[in-house]
């Protein structure tokens, strides 16, 4: 297929929108074969059948890289214990939280979490987004761990979307432990190995926070990871910091995420590792926090930044990738280029994915046509979609 009269939004480097006018792109299976101006096209993919796009706007798909969204019941009333002056912290602390809604995932069948968490994926997907991650980490216990992942992976075969998950065990303490390293070493571990033997596993996550999981302990599970040959990432500086993010760079973590708390040294040393720093706005939000995340560190010392929704049922209930780009550029002052670098070049790096996210060729050919003229257009509005189509896997 030949898609002609666009305006691409190639993004072909951190530089700038790398826009060209009266561009094509030729689609060959699910690849890009080429892409640039009208005039240059080769000889070669003249042939192609022609697809107009009437001079709208095309970028590559949007990546989600940070979702939780498999899980059962939701906390709406912990949302109003927040707004009556609970702190995430108490809620946490009070049997609410995360272990809150483990009792709603552990009761949940598959059948049931997955008719949920399509409801969440079907809002990313008519916003244009064609990538994916899925944590698990509302079980904690070995059945409803691998159950979640089952879950995840499911979501692939029933909707147009890719989609890679995380292993999330340490995500809390489950409530009736006493003993957070009994927890790691005779359960999270044992069952990252049995999900991972099972081929349910791309990466593995915990939650380094003083409410959850101290850096030697997820040390001994990033030990496990990297024993079975699995990238890891890491819930880091979200709340405070215990060193988290020195701990993430240390073992060459896919990306760190949250990082409010990172200060200009963590920022170096994602710099060096070559880490992804995830911006999740919408927990900031949620949470009326007010340390925002260091983004002229990051600027400085090169970090690549990537955007999340962090869809959960308690910190971020949010499932617009669109809305996620505004409130970056509004709370954090990242640019329109920043925010759409990081809901596609960057997410994909998040996620180790490097063939997408960039409108050239030999990439795949996950791409978005939208009713705007100008890439700023996806950051400024509020509310709005202007999504015309969705071209996943070369098809539209």
């Amino acid at each position: 297929m030949l898609l002609t009269n666009a305006q691409l939004v190639t993004l072909q480097n951190d530089d700038s929108f790398g826009l060209i006018g009266d561009g094509v792109v030729a689609l060959e299976g699910a690849k890009i074969a080429w892409a640039g101006g009208a005039s240059d096209l080769p000889d070669a993919y003249r042939g192609l059948e022609i697809h107009d796009l009437g001079g709208r706007l095309v970028t590559p798909a949007l990546i989600d890289c940070h979702t939780h969204v498999v899980f059962g019941g939701n906390r709406a009333a912990e949302f109003e214990l927040r707004l009556n002056g609970a702190s995430y912290e108490q809620v946490a602390k009070a049997g609410g939280g995360i272990v809150s809604t483990v009792s709603a995932t552990r009761a949940a069948s598959e059948d049931a979490l997955l008719a949920d968490a399509l409801t969440r994926v079907d809002a990313m997907i008519s916003e244009g987004v064609t990538l994916i991650e899925v944590k698990s980490g509302y079980g904690l216990d070995r059945e409803t761990e691998l159950k979640m992942l089952r879950v995840a992976r499911q979501i692939a075969k029933v909707r147009p979307i890719n989609v890679r998950t995380s292993f999330l065990g340490a995500h809390a303490v489950p409530a009736g432990c006493a003993d957070a390293d009994a927890y790691i070493d005779d359960v999270c571990i044992p069952t990252l190995r049995a999900a991972n033997a099972e081929g349910l596993v791309d990466a593995v996550d915990g939650f380094c926070e003083g409410i959850a999981f101290d850096t030697a302990q997820i040390a001994r599970v990033f030990a496990a990871a990297i024993k079975l040959g699995l990238p890891v990432k890491l819930h880091a500086e979200q709340l405070s910091n215990i060193g988290g993010t020195q701990l993430a760079a240390k073992f060459g973590a896919l990306s760190a995420d949250h990082v409010e708390y990172a200060t200009d040294a963590d920022a170096s040393a994602l710099a060096a590792s070559g880490t992804v720093a995830v911006i999740l706005p919408g927990a900031f939000y949620t949470l009326r926090e007010t340390q925002s995340p260091p983004i002229q560190a990051f600027r400085d010392h090169g970090v690549p930044m990537a955007l999340a929704t962090d869809c959960n049922p308690g910190s971020s209930p949010l499932t617009s990738p669109l809305l996620t780009m505004n409130m970056a550029c509004t709370l954090f002052r990242m640019t329109p280029l920043e925010a759409l670098l990081g809901m596609t070049a960057h997410a994909a790096q998040a996620l180790g994915a490097q063939d997408r996210g960039r409108i050239v060729a030999g990439a795949r050919a996950d791409l978005n046509v939208w009713d705007a003229s100008h890439p700023a257009e996806l950051s400024y509005r509020i509310g709005f979609n202007p999504l015309h189509s969705r071209i996943f896997k070369g098809s539209l």
